[in-house]
């Protein structure tokens, strides 16, 4: 009987994010405390920029997409956002999106599955992913939930379960 496997990844679908800025961007402009206050956010480049005139309203910015991005299904712990920063009259915060498992996340990882998961489970690197792989797919339903119950500080996906 061949090996069943799953991968362990970290992405986030770029249409989603695109949509909840979208809609973040929509709710600024029509927001009456908005109202003339240069609130604006938008794609720069990789980065999302977010402007503002002070540093509680681009604060505030943030809090709205990262509303939105929740009710898209995306977790927060993908974006990275930095501190709100003087830009002449304006306050800027730019934020990222994380994507790929770093390798000592990834070992990190692959340590838990090691010490804590069932026997006969084996875990490797393969670029910025993780390929869990066991003769049984109960085990592998035992490492899903092991890995959903840890708090990483990244994101987590379980795909091509095979």
């Amino acid at each position: 009987m061949a090996d069943s496997s799953f991968d362990i990844v970290s992405k986030v679908e770029r249409q989603e994010v695109d949509n909840a800025l979208n809609q973040a961007s929509k709710e600024i402009s029509q927001r009456y405390d908005f109202k003339g206050v240069g609130a604006s956010i938008a794609w720069s480049g990789e980065k999302i920029e977010i402007r503002a005139n002070s540093e509680e309203r681009a604060k505030a910015v943030l809090d709205i997409f990262q509303s939105k991005l929740v009710k898209r299904g995306i977790s927060l712990k993908a974006l990275d956002s930095g501190e709100p920063q003087a830009s002449g009259k304006e306050y800027k915060l730019f934020s990222s999106i994380q994507e790929g498992i770093s390798q000592e996340n990834a070992k990190k990882v692959a340590k838990i599955i090691r010490d804590e998961g069932p026997k006969g489970v084996k875990a490797q690197v393969q670029g910025d992913e993780l390929r869990v792989s066991s003769k049984s797919r109960d085990a592998l339903q035992e490492v899903i939930a092991l890995l959903k119950a840890q708090d990483f500080d990244f994101a987590l996906q379980f795909v091509n379960y095979r």
